[in-house]
């Protein structure tokens, strides 16, 4: 088994992002998420333009998020994604918001492969397996 792979971008909160207090509010790591994780499937080989080109799409089927540490206006924080489990019909990525050495948030999205056509869950598309696989740190795809 290889290691997975980890991408990290950076984000600089906007004032849009915060409540009157300039703390963020609890929507906007999701959005966070949804930037790390698509910059990590582009790194891996497919924009999620291309996945929904090829006629699928990544549903998203659940998410999760623990705070640790409030993040506020004018701050930069690290937003770290990774594959952490990839199955026939879906995947698992994981998630951290740093702000320097402080861990402020910790989360994860469920995702479903669905044909685009039928809108009908479907197995992950034979031309990204090899990709996907390779982020989540397995020597082979899965079948």
């Amino acid at each position: 088994m290889s290691e997975v792979v980890r991408h990290q971008i950076h984000v600089e909160v906007r004032y849009a992002e915060t409540d009157q207090m300039g703390v963020v509010h609890h929507a906007n790591y999701l959005v966070w998420f949804e930037l790390a994780r698509t910059a990590l499937c582009a790194q891996g080989g497919f924009h999620y333009a291309d996945i929904e080109r090829l006629g699928y799409f990544l549903l998203v089927t659940g998410a999760e998020l623990s705070y640790r540490r409030g993040t506020h206006y004018g701050e930069t924080v690290e937003v770290v994604a990774w594959v952490e489990r990839f199955a026939s019909r879906g995947l698992r990525f994981a998630y951290e918001v740093r702000h320097g050495e402080d861990l402020c948030a910790t989360g994860a999205t469920e995702h479903i492969w669905v044909n685009r056509e039928t809108g009908k869950p479907c197995r992950a598309p034979e031309t990204v397996r090899a990709a996907f696989a390779r982020l989540a740190g397995l020597d082979a795809p899965v079948a």
